[in-house]
């Protein structure tokens, strides 16, 4: 079934560009520019995620949070905002929030985030002779467990989540203990070892674990 998403952004061509590429990827999305209006979807509609800028008309994305938690909507929520300030921050997750993402961000960050909570849920990934359990993030080859670190199972769950997309290596970076480019390649090369992989390196873009 098609996920439906609420995205409440008042920066109109970044709404556009955001609503382009998630509903590329299958999701039905609706777009508002205003707290008021998005009051109003999301006791129209059922949604399966809201996205919300914090700084918009009317109400901010903060309020908004607040009185659905406190209507007992629990829908999933990702914030997107400028504000860097660990007061905003705090509050966002204080209130409700499962993730946030400051801005400026690549749009494909956001695809990521929206797919670790929507995609793939409780099943399985398979992916030629791999088998990734999303729920215990434990990674299979041939149908025997392989054990992985910290690093390794951060990059596993990005890649196997992500298959045909391509991912700018600062998102990858998040994956790391001393991000450096230096230490992603090393981390990289040791994975693609380890699950035997074939990650392409898409030069001046990022790295792409193609469909099979």
């Amino acid at each position: 079934m098609q996920k439906h998403i609420l995205l409440l952004e008042d920066d109109e061509v970044l709404a556009e560009t955001l609503r382009e590429l998630l509903q590329s990827h299958s999701y039905k999305v609706n777009v508002v520019h205003n707290g008021n209006d998005a009051v109003d979807a999301s006791y129209d509609n059922a949604y399966d995620l809201y996205i919300f800028d914090i700084n918009v008309p009317d109400m901010n994305g903060l309020e908004l949070l607040e009185s659905l938690r406190n209507a007992e909507d629990s829908t999933p929520t990702i914030f997107i905002s400028a504000l860097v300030d660990l007061n905003s921050i705090s509050k966002a997750f204080e209130i409700g929030a499962d993730d946030y993402l400051k801005k400026p961000f690549f749009p494909e960050e956001l695809l990521i985030r929206v797919n670790a909570k929507l995609l793939q849920v409780n099943k399985d990934i398979e992916y030629k002779n791999l088998r990734y359990v999303t729920e215990k993030k434990e990674l299979y080859i041939d149908d025997k467990i392989v054990a992985l670190g910290e690093v390794q199972e951060c990059l596993c769950a990005v890649f196997m989540q992500n298959i045909g997309n391509v991912l700018d290596k600062t998102i990858l970076m998040d994956c790391l203990i001393n991000p450096s480019d230096a230490t992603l390649r090393v981390a990289l090369n040791k994975f693609k070892h380890i699950t035997g992989l074939s990650i392409k390196n898409i030069r001046g873009i990022g790295y792409v674990l193609e469909k099979s």
